[in-house]
């Protein structure tokens, strides 16, 4: 496919009721390639990415160009969503204990995803799913596979979720703060899991995450946001010489092993950065 695979140009959204924009005349594109959100709490990073799978049902989205592939997002009929999440446009949401159905088992709910978008019998769907938990490097599939939710790990729980959005081979990945809750050795696995996935198959991946140093180890570029803006972008290797007050504001505010003992800096808010636009 030529060109980008997402093309975002002044999105802005607003929760109904809401007196200001939650998000603010965001703008960016995502090729084949790894790209970071990050920022505080309440900056709007997981809204920027319920708004490109159209989740939002109580906020009003408006934007200059929202198109994905060869899509029109804001166009497109609830419909047509139907088609589009899912199936070409997936999210991994970030605690697998409120994303998952605690009254059905694990192998059910991946097997729905090829169910719902593939002319497949359910047979064929429990083979393709033991085949996507297997690929997440889950031990004895065919176990999971009839296990509640309750009744795995966390890490395990967050393979699962990212076995049910990859099992329909999607062109774009939404990841929201998928590694939070791990631990680290997990973390590092289902990184690997997804870094394999834009290398091998040539997806665009969009990480949502509070985790600077995560982005800047695993991601290609960054957009850093605050209070609904983007502020600054950056290639990741270039973190360390962003120029933004908000973003070195956020470097020099993380804990280093072997640092200094001194008080972490505070973030000296300024009120020109929510009117600013990112260049």
């Amino acid at each position: 496919m030529q060109g980008p695979i997402l093309d975002v140009k002044n999105l802005s959204i607003r929760y109904h009721g809401a007196s200001a924009d939650a998000v603010r005349k965001v703008s960016f594109t995502l090729g084949r390639e790894r790209l970071g959100i990050v920022g505080e709490s309440g900056s709007g990073k997981s809204t920027v990415g319920r708004a490109l799978l159209r989740l939002l049902p109580g906020a009003t989205i408006t934007a200059d160009t929202l198109r994905f592939e060869d899509a029109d997002l804001l166009a497109l009929s609830e419909r047509e969503m139907l088609k589009v999440r899912g199936r070409r446009m997936s999210m991994i949401l970030q605690d697998p204990k409120f994303s998952l159905n605690p009254i059905r088992r694990v192998g059910q709910q991946v097997a729905e995803t090829c169910l719902r978008h593939f002319p497949v019998s359910r047979a064929e769907a429990r083979v393709k799913t033991l085949e996507m938990l297997a690929a997440v490097k889950i031990r004895d599939p065919e176990r999971v596979h009839d296990l509640y939710p309750h009744e795995i790990s966390g890490g395990m729980g967050q393979r699962v979720m990212i076995a049910m959005m990859l099992l329909a081979d999607p062109d774009l990945v939404i990841a929201d703060e998928p590694t939070s809750a791990l631990d680290v050795t997990v973390r590092l696995q289902v990184l690997n899991i997804l870094d394999a996935l834009v290398r091998d198959r040539g997806i665009g991946l969009i990480m949502i995450s509070h985790d600077l140093n995560l982005v800047r180890n695993f991601c290609d570029r960054v957009l850093i946001m605050y209070a609904g803006r983007v502020v600054e972008t950056l290639d990741a290797r270039d973190m360390d010489a962003a120029r933004h007050p908000y973003t070195r504001g956020l470097l020099a505010a993380q804990p280093r092993i072997g640092g200094s003992r001194a008080p972490l800096a505070v973030l000296d808010r300024r009120p020109e950065w929510q009117e600013e636009m990112a260049p």
